[in-house]
């Protein structure tokens, strides 16, 4: 009954740990593709090929369900593999729709027609590679009209965080957010669409201000995939052990796991 989570680094684990809340019965398996991260400075087939890869790994470690817990892989990836087919039984799903769900007030399955929203001004802070494949602005559009959406290129924080540097990261933050507010000076919202992200959401609102509200990836997917899974029982996989698999040095990915999440992560070779 294992349900997959995919991203090329730690980011997704900030998924994993809400996931794990909200479903503390369902055996998570984890896949980080660390040896090739970061994933938001690769052209958009090297993504493809890589999280593809990924995915069955994933499906080999009896995962029906993957989540990819990686907002690059989601933009440059998803579409693609749904548009090629799945196999039976299969399924790979992103983490844009749940941030657009709630940015546009929707319940969990709502497809009816793209209508106006209350927010009109929405800032999204991305990895070079999402913003550049304008995945956001393509879901968005199918649900709503009439927003503008200013996007912001983070590049060096995804580096900065999982190189454990909190210093630099905040400074990344704040010239990244002074970099939006040039070209939108009063967003409403911001989306903060990497998974990388929560860990800096305090230094996102700070120097967006408490009038912006603040977008974070890792609780909404978490719900939304609590509400996928009641409706769709069956995509539980066969897999009964949670584990942590990567491509990178298991010692080396699990002690910067460990730091991440501030709890022993322990991974094995994929």
């Amino acid at each position: 009954m294992a349900v997959g989570i995919f991203d090329s680094g730690l980011g997704g684990l900030t998924v994993l740990e809400a996931a794990s809340l909200r479903l503390p019965d369902v055996p998570f398996v984890y896949f980080g593709d660390n040896a090739h991260a970061p994933y938001g400075v690769r052209d958009a087939d090297d993504v493809f090929n890589l999280t593809k890869a990924a995915v069955e790994r994933l499906w080999d470690a009896g995962c029906d369900l993957v989540i990819l817990a990686c907002n690059t892989a989601s933009a440059a990836a998803l579409r693609r593999m749904q548009e090629a087919g799945m196999p039976q039984g299969k399924r790979v799903l992103g983490v844009f729709v749940p941030l657009i769900e709630a940015l546009t007030e929707r319940d969990w399955g709502d497809n009816s027609p793209p209508r106006e929203v209350a927010v009109k001004h929405v800032a999204l802070f991305a990895t070079p590679a999402t913003v550049s494949s304008r995945a956001f602005q393509r879901e968005l559009a199918f649900r709503a009209i009439g927003v503008d959406v200013e996007a912001q290129a983070c590049g060096g924080v995804v580096d900065a965080i999982e190189d454990g540097d909190e210093i630099l990261a905040e400074a990344l933050v704040r010239s990244h957010v002074e970099a939006l507010k040039r070209k939108m000076p009063n967003p409403q919202a911001a989306i903060l669409g990497c998974t990388h992200y929560p860990l800096m959401e305090q230094h996102f609102q700070a120097a967006l201000g408490a009038d912006v509200k603040v977008y974070s990836q890792a609780n909404l997917v978490a719900q939304s995939l609590a509400n996928y899974l009641e409706r769709h029982p069956k995509m539980l996989g066969e897999g009964t052990n949670s584990m942590f698999l990567t491509t990178g040095d298991p010692r080396r990915v699990s002690d910067k796991a460990t730091q991440f999440l501030r709890r022993k992560i322990s991974f094995v070779a994929a």
